[in-house]
């Protein structure tokens, strides 16, 4: 054995914990970018651009682009007032 007594254990379950962690971060990774291609609200120029960044730095331009650029909203059209009767 590598490592004597409980330790074992220890190792083990850190393994699993970083398995679980990246498959976590992948996921994330896998919806950021899908999110950028199907966004509507930014152009096809700035698509490309934030596709490029989120393929190239993985987990660092996910996040990025979660907080730069996903929720980004044209402006609200203001709703017409009922008028009352």
């Amino acid at each position: 054995m590598i490592v004597a007594g409980g330790g074992l254990i220890f190792v083990v379950g850190f393994m699993l914990v970083m398995l679980m962690l990246s498959l976590a971060l992948t996921a994330f990774w896998i919806w950021m970018l899908v999110d950028c291609v199907r966004n509507r609200n930014i152009g096809s120029d700035e698509k490309v651009v934030w596709v490029v960044v989120i393929a190239l730095l993985h987990f660092l331009g996910a996040l990025i682009y979660f907080f730069a650029a996903r929720h980004r909203r044209p402006p609200a059209q203001p709703q017409p007032v009922p008028q009352p009767a």
